[in-house]
């Protein structure tokens, strides 16, 4: 079962929400929206089917330079933690840059959540929104999963940063778009949101 909600915010930022009767909740953050990312990309759903908990997928408002969907990443989670008692953070490429600085930046609020996951992130979207700076600040368990032939993002360098600092990681032999794994890749990050 799913529902559509509109996220609380100055940005015209909407979500699904799977299965929603859980007392957890996973926010997953779609990749890069002017390369056609939204909350039906095939990985997230794949997350969301995979996991056993409630999952809000969610659409960036407009465009803003990764600036506003920030804002929208921390919205979503905002919504998240006042209906839920437990909630994580994932996403995937540019997603999951903002699902680690925006892990980072509750960590520092006082609200970290209960874990992130980043698959293939990008390592950097402008500079003030850095993965790989962002690791040192998050007080949660955090892990990164990516393809060994991913050309597209750094998520080496963020996967590294993670494991320095106690985080996990798991390395597939796969490209960026992990073509044809799509059912593999999203049980190994439920594993990791399930930990």
């Amino acid at each position: 079962m799913s529902e559509s909600v509109l996220i609380p915010s100055g940005r015209d930022a909407r979500g699904t929400l799977d299965s929603p009767d859980s007392d957890r909740c996973v926010v997953a953050c779609p990749p890069h929206p002017q390369m056609g990312g939204d909350r039906n990309d095939p990985r997230l759903r794949a997350v969301s089917d995979a996991l056993e908990c409630a999952c809000l997928r969610f659409d960036y408002g407009p465009w803003d330079e990764g600036y506003g969907e920030l804002a929208d990443t921390r919205d979503a989670y905002a919504l998240a933690t006042d209906r839920y008692d437990r909630v994580s953070l994932f996403g995937y490429s540019f997603g999951g840059c903002l699902a680690v600085v925006a892990a980072a930046q509750e960590s520092s609020a006082g609200r970290p959540p209960e874990t992130v996951v980043a698959l293939s992130p990008a390592a950097k979207l402008n500079a003030d929104i850095d993965a790989v700076a962002a690791v040192a600040n998050i007080d949660a368990p955090v892990a990164v999963v990516y393809g060994e032939r991913d050309t597209t993002v750094d998520a080496a360098a963020v996967a590294e940063q993670v494991r320095e600092h106690g985080g996990d990681s798991a390395v597939l032999s796969a490209d960026h778009h992990f073509v044809g794994q799509t059912e593999m890749v999203a049980e190994r990050v439920a594993e990791f949101l399930s930990a």
